[in-house]
């Protein structure tokens, strides 16, 4: 399992649900109102919007909270806020990716470099390792959406690149660029999709052992709890036995 993923999964199995809901909602609505702000409010002539609105639903935040997000963007006195990306490794030459959005970007800065310190990593230049990653769309859908040969033909007719399908599921891969169009053509034909998310897929992978794991997981964490940062991608893997024993830690 790939890094991003195994963190998450111990994110939630070990952190307080209400407690992680509320901050992702926070951060969905940052996103959205910034959109709505960089363009019209509406979704259907705004890509970035229609992509954060898209997201926010199918992490099923209530349709009044993405109301309230966009009717903000409208307010006069909304801070102005920039989209800012930081690269650098953790422990065991592990690369990270942070995407923020912030309206003071050195107070972000100085937050991001300062966890990398303590945890020891180290924060780099951009482009240090985006070369590590392909900055693509994934769409997933539960099961039920269909079976793998019909979920391969909705995809394919909404322009997307690959499809997977196993007993899990559906998970359907495209370009960063066309994420919003693919996700609303496969909703169409397919209903809601469980998840849709603009990600930093690995193209080459670490493996890390228990300490550097146990490093990595708390470097993560720290970077994902402050409010400015919107998501964190690493190309770590643990294996089965490591993971066995962070989840029972």
């Amino acid at each position: 399992m790939a890094g991003h993923s195994q963190f998450k999964n111990i994110m939630h199995r070990k952190g307080k649900q209400d407690a992680m809901r509320s901050k992702l909602f926070a951060k969905l609505a940052r996103e959205i109102t910034v959109a709505a702000k960089s363009g019209t409010p509406d979704p259907d002539m705004n890509p970035r919007l229609r992509l954060a609105i898209q997201e926010a639903r199918a992490e099923n935040m209530p349709k009044d909270n993405i109301e309230r997000a966009i009717k903000k963007a409208q307010g006069g006195d909304l801070a102005t806020y920039e989209a800012v990306r930081y690269e650098g490794y953790a422990p065991g030459g592990v690369a990270v990716i942070v995407e923020a959005l912030t309206d003071n970007r050195n107070r972000t800065g100085g937050v991001v470099r300062s966890v990398f310190t303590k945890y020891n990593g180290n924060l780099g230049a951009t482009g240090s390792v985006g070369h590590m990653f392909n900055h693509i769309g994934e769409i997933t859908y539960k099961p039920d959406a269909g079976s793998a040969e019909s979920v391969l033909e909705a995809a394919i007719d909404a322009g997307a690149d690959d499809v997977q399908s196993d007993d899990n599921g559906h998970l359907i891969t495209t370009a960063f660029e066309s994420l919003g169009t693919v996700a609303a053509a496969l909703e169409k034909k397919l209903g809601e999709p469980q998840s849709v998310k603009a990600i930093w897929k690995p193209n080459l992978s670490t493996s890390v052992d228990e300490d550097n794991a146990q490093s990595i997981m708390k470097l993560l964490a720290a970077l994902e709890d402050d409010d400015d940062v919107q998501n964190v991608f690493a190309n770590f893997e643990i294996s089965d036995e490591v993971m066995k024993k962070l989840t029972a830690a």
